[in-house]
């Protein structure tokens, strides 16, 4: 893929095949998608630093999404962080949140570091930095937006956030902000290391298990989300209707 629109395409295949086999990776690719389409629509209108600069990151960005879900579909193992994610979209034991979640942290704890420098190449990484943080400002405004809507596809949803109250929960910590802090923590040891196989191995470590936190709550939690669970709409291809509604309302 060498163009934004290429990427795109890709996506809408993803989404289509989500769709068809009730597949919950759909969740995170409706709204994946949507944040491909705003920073097109943010190149387009010259909103950014290095637009031409932009349109790398974002396909070097995507194209690590899209690798591993091809490599899970022909049966390989992707990263750890990605396996997790895609290990759980089998079932549906797991509310939609912790679906999306799980996405938001392989794609930002791990592959956004990797694809920051691997736009830099041999040039400075800070030369960045103010895109990259324009990239998480998106995520951070769709994840806000699907926070305040997600009645529509959790009705209950919000009477985990109470009773929870004081508890170290992933879940409902969960924060873009700590996550695009420490991925360009990350960014930079990635791009300082020659060793660059080492930095994924360990990374993806740290952040697979991260992801573990996000769906192995504790019995109190645990017992929660199976209730909050029961009233959550079961047909995925309407529930990834909702979203991509939800994300196109919050991303205009």
């Amino acid at each position: 893929m060498k163009t934004i629109d290429e990427v795109l395409g890709r996506m809408d295949q993803i989404v289509s095949e989500c769709q068809i086999q009730e597949s919950r990776i759909g969740f995170f690719a409706i709204l994946y998608r949507q944040v491909t389409r705003r920073i097109k629509q943010g190149i387009l209108a010259k909103e950014f630093e290095d637009n031409a600069r932009m349109e790398v990151l974002d396909i070097l960005f995507a194209k690590r999404f899209i690798d591993a879900y091809d490599v899970w579909k022909s049966g390989g193992l992707p990263t750890s962080s990605w396996s997790v994610a895609f290990e759980a979209s089998k079932g549906s034991s797991y509310l939609v949140l912790q679906h999306l979640f799980l996405g938001i942290n392989a794609h930002i704890n791990l592959d956004l570091g990797i694809a920051a420098s691997e736009t830099m190449k041999d040039h400075p990484l800070e030369g960045i930095k103010n895109d990259f943080d324009k990239i998480n400002s998106v995520l951070a405004e769709l994840v806000d937006g699907v926070k305040a809507n997600i009645s529509k596809v959790s009705p209950i949803f919000g009477l985990l956030i109470p009773l929870a109250k004081g508890k170290d929960e992933m879940l409902l910590n969960f924060s873009i902000q700590l996550a695009r802090d420490g991925a360009w923590k990350y960014a930079g040891e990635y791009h300082a290391d020659s060793d660059k196989n080492f930095q994924i191995s360990d990374r993806d470590k740290n952040i697979s298990n991260l992801a573990r936190k996000l769906i192995q709550p504790g019995k109190f939690l645990g017992f929660l989300i199976k209730i909050i669970g029961f009233a959550e709409w079961k047909s995925v291809k309407d529930t990834m209707t909702q979203l991509d509604e939800v994300a196109k309302n919050t991303l205009t």
